[in-house]
């Protein structure tokens, strides 16, 4: 039976610990009755107070980054580059700017409507292996900004028992930036699953 993740999973004040733990954990969204969704293989931590790569550091609060600062288990979701929306989960207690990038997914449900919403006729890596690409497979946009993760749009589950992985290390991707910050082993990744971005 599945089962959504709890807010207490959401409000621990170890975002990078979160990070790592959503790894195998699934992603859904339900928009006009179609469900989509699939298992979360690819994250990075950000840390409001100390990282420079994240949107609310110093502990800045603006119109974009205010909804870092709520209850862990809520949707940060912004666009970048004109073009493309990103998914963000806040975490930690309200008051304090962390959040966990969703970078890329395994698309397992509502798989040809992914395709679909993406233009593609294939599943393949390009399907939702980068923070953009699995936004537009699972139809997030800027309306899902704020969303509470407890409901029935846009929601996280436990992983499945039987799907097995290890989890890779590195750096962030994209934050150069961030001087020092930008080394820090923040990002997590399924090793060699084929989604995970390049």
């Amino acid at each position: 039976m599945s089962c959504k993740l709890p807010q207490s999973f959401y409000v621990n004040d170890d975002v990078v610990q979160v990070a790592k733990s959503l790894i195998g954990c699934r992603l859904f969204t339900s928009i006009e009755g179609v469900l989509t969704g699939g298992i979360i293989v690819e994250t990075e931590a950000y840390n409001g107070r100390t990282d420079r790569a994240c949107h609310a550091f110093p502990n800045k609060r603006t119109p974009r980054t205010s909804v870092m600062y709520e209850q862990g288990g809520v949707a940060y979701v912004y666009f970048v580059y004109g073009m493309h929306y990103l998914f963000n989960i806040v975490t930690h207690k309200e008051g304090f700017a962390d959040a966990v990038l969703i970078r890329a997914i395994e698309p397992v449900h509502g798989v040809e409507d992914m395709m679909l919403r993406r233009g593609i006729n294939k599943c393949s890596q390009d399907l939702t292996g980068g923070p953009a690409r699995l936004t537009k497979a699972l139809g997030i946009d800027k309306s899902m900004n704020r969303l509470s993760l407890m409901e029935n749009k846009v929601w996280v589950e436990e992983p499945l028992a039987n799907y097995t992985f290890e989890i890779g290390v590195s750096e962030r991707i994209g934050v150069d930036y961030a001087g020092e910050d930008a080394l820090l082993p923040w990002r997590f990744y399924a090793i060699g699953n084929k989604f995970v971005s390049k």
